[in-house]
């Protein structure tokens, strides 16, 4: 029997793979062309050109933003139904997510966390987060582990300053459950 020699095989495969990887990043890159559009138009930009401004200075999950966005009604709901990042899309929420809803929806808290207008206020609040979306232990861990990985990135600057936040995304409290195995 002729040796083998796996070369012809693992340049095969990594050319497939970057294939699907490729595919992967053009329907991101899409979603991320088109996130929220609908905000743009009736009947979500009335609600949301109210209490965006709102939203801002609220703390996640407190009492007045969950009456807030109560209020927000019918523009919310239809907003939830058009934009499939969020749980609220699909019945059984997180868990029938693509992963690229998923991804979508990580930037997105990433993105609001960054707006927030109180330095105490901005970082992403996993409890309230895995509370409220029934996020399981296992994606909860993912979730936390790719909000270090990106705090790490811009500690070493390879995020743009502007898209840096004042403090990291994960709160004081999550950065001490020892997320990644990469030294701190």
């Amino acid at each position: 029997m002729e040796k083998y020699d796996c070369q012809k095989d693992v340049l095969s495969h990594r050319e497939r793979v970057a294939f699907w990887l490729k595919w992967i990043i053009e329907v991101l890159e899409y979603r991320a062309s088109v996130h929220d559009e609908s905000k743009l138009h009736s009947p979500e930009k009335e609600i949301f050109d109210e209490y965006t401004p709102k939203l801002k200075i609220m703390t996640l999950g407190s009492p007045e933003y969950q009456a807030a966005l109560e209020k927000m009604g019918n523009g919310l709901k239809h907003h939830y139904q058009e934009n499939p990042h969020h749980p609220e899309h699909r019945e059984g929420g997180i868990d029938r997510m693509a992963i690229w809803d998923l991804v979508e929806m990580i930037a997105d808290w990433m993105a609001a966390a960054s707006t927030k207008k109180s330095v105490n206020n901005n970082h992403i609040d996993l409890d309230y987060l895995q509370k409220r979306f029934n996020i399981s232990p296992q994606l909860r861990r993912i979730i936390a582990e790719t909000l270090w990985c990106a705090d790490m990135d811009a500690i070493d600057c390879k995020i743009p300053p502007e898209y840096q936040q004042i403090n990291n995304f994960l709160s004081p409290k999550e950065n001490d459950y020892g997320l990644s195995t990469i030294e701190k």
